[in-house]
């Protein structure tokens, strides 16, 4: 992790994090847009899941639910992306010492790669997939995006 260091003190410094981190009000709109956009994300995801399991939704065909909570799936998505970013340069050298920050962006990075190789094929196949795939789809899928909640939650505690 040390060969990294260099990385994190070069985005600390960068005239972004110092102006975020010298605003009083940058840092908290901010993080209040970051919190907006995973909340909108774990909406999206937690009823494709929901549909999934065959909890809600049930009359509506998977691909069409699916379909239609796209466009807020990747632009919360991509919001929270830049905004955590941004907030991530202005306090990389506190991020570098946090084992909450390498577990959410491990978790983070699980999260979208299985959202993109195994969930969006699940949800995404014209034919229902069978019940046990379905079932662990969904539940790895929430674990992880909700893991991704909890650690970003405990860098604010660590």
């Amino acid at each position: 992790m040390q060969t990294l260091r260099p990385f994190f003190e070069w985005c600390d410094g960068t005239t972004t994090g110092q102006v975020i981190r010298d605003s009083r009000f940058l840092f908290p709109i901010i993080e209040t847009l970051h919190l907006l956009a995973l909340t909108v994300l774990l909406g999206s995801v937690l009823v494709l899941n929901l549909r999934l399991l065959g909890a809600a939704l049930r009359t509506q065909p998977m691909p069409l639910v699916a379909r239609s909570l796209d466009p807020l799936t990747f632009w919360s998505l991509l919001a929270m992306l830049i905004t955590g970013s941004l907030l991530f340069c202005s306090e990389a050298l506190k991020c570098f010492d946090s084992p909450p920050f390498l577990i959410k962006m491990v978790t983070l990075f699980l999260a979208i790669v299985f959202h993109w190789t195994v969930f969006r094929p699940t949800v995404n196949s014209p034919a229902e997939a069978a019940r046990p795939r379905r079932i662990a789809t969904a539940m790895v899928s929430m674990i992880l995006w909700f893991g991704v909640a909890v650690a970003g939650r405990a860098i604010g505690l660590y």
